[in-house]
């Protein structure tokens, strides 16, 4: 199958075990993720050739970050080095009624420091068929947007496929960028793009119609995203596909999920899972991403097929502890086909 890069920072993730508060913690769980490379980690489950490319600093947390990303079979000789410091997210896994938090510490992280120049481009797209970055990333700071940009024109310019998960993030953009500016010209270079309906106002001012996001809790209406979809597909007339995720919060430890793609045409929808007991729905979105960028490589000609995929990966990924979504190609085809029994296997 053909290589696939990923753009982005790597974190160390430090939560306190099990549904412990902060302030009842005296340990904290170590894992290290980040929204490009759980994609990456996806896709190297798969069999899918992949490269990760981010900055670290040349210290035993980065040389650790580095082990995650070569343990799981992901290619890490494009990472550049330097800087003094990983970014850090403090999380608090929440359950029933109360929702997790998100604590950054990445201000002068190394990917932060990040600058135009500093990656060959030209040289990591070579003999790549796509590349993959998140909102996240620009996000950042002005020089991980500025890269991000480059980035992005260097794709293009080796006819590269670039796809987008938008990931508006609430807590990032303080750094004055502007925010609209920066992301409609990144989001301009691609041809898959996805995104909830949150990510497509807050980015670009586009609202579904007829749906208010602060209330739609558990009721989500598949054919209410057609709209934003249509509009997503005006703004970003290079885009060939516009895929959005359905999550229904019925509590922090019962979500429904599905999803919905558009072509241009036609409308593809998901069946919707319903995911009780959640272990860990960080990362929901990123293994979404793996999945389809697999799907629409695996099944060139069937979206259905691929969000399909996509949307049995992610499911799957609500049960794993951690970042990242740890599971075979066999797994998500065995839940893609009904069988989401949870029988042992022997």
């Amino acid at each position: 199958m053909s290589k696939v890069v990923t753009f982005g920072e790597i974190m160390l993730r430090l939560a306190p075990p099990e549904f412990l508060r902060f302030s009842q913690a005296n340990q904290f769980d170590v894992v290290y993720g980040g929204g490009e490379s759980n994609v990456a980690v996806s896709l190297a489950n798969y069999g899918v050739p992949i490269d990760f490319v981010t900055r670290l600093p040349k210290n035993d947390i980065g040389e650790c970050a580095l082990m995650e990303m070569r343990k799981r079979g992901v290619g890490t000789d494009k990472i550049i080095f330097g800087g003094s410091r990983l970014g850090i997210y403090f999380l608090e896994t929440g359950a029933v009624s109360r929702g997790s938090k998100v604590v950054y510490d990445r201000a002068r992280s190394a990917m932060a420091e990040i600058e135009r120049g500093m990656v060959d481009w030209d040289q990591v797209f070579q003999g790549v068929e796509w590349f993959h970055w998140t909102g996240i990333t620009p996000a950042i700071s002005q020089g991980a947007a500025d890269a991000c940009i480059e980035a992005v024109k260097a794709a293009k310019r080796h006819g590269v496929t670039v796809s987008t998960d938008l990931n508006y993030r609430a807590k990032l953009w303080d750094y004055g960028g502007d925010r609209e500016a920066i992301m409609t010209e990144l989001t301009s270079y691609c041809d898959i793009i996805l995104g909830n309906e949150e990510d497509a106002e807050k980015h670009f001012g586009i609202k579904p119609e007829g749906l208010d996001i602060t209330t739609q809790g558990e009721h989500v209406k598949a054919g209410a995203f057609l709209s934003v979809c249509q509009q997503m597909m005006k703004k970003f007339p290079n885009a060939k596909k516009v895929i959005t995720t359905l999550r229904g919060s019925i509590s922090a430890s019962h979500n429904t999920w599905a999803g919905v793609l558009y072509d241009g045409r036609t409308m593809y929808r998901s069946r919707e899972y319903q995911i009780t007991h959640i272990v860990d729905r960080v990362g929901g979105g990123d293994s979404f991403m793996g999945g389809l960028i697999y799907g629409l490589l695996k099944y060139p000609e069937d979206d259905q097929s691929a969000l399909d995929f996509a949307v049995a990966a992610s499911c799957l990924k609500h049960t794993i502890k951690g970042d990242a979504n740890l599971v075979t190609v066999d797994e998500v085809e065995k839940l893609m086909g009904g069988d989401a029994s949870g029988r042992v296997a022997r």
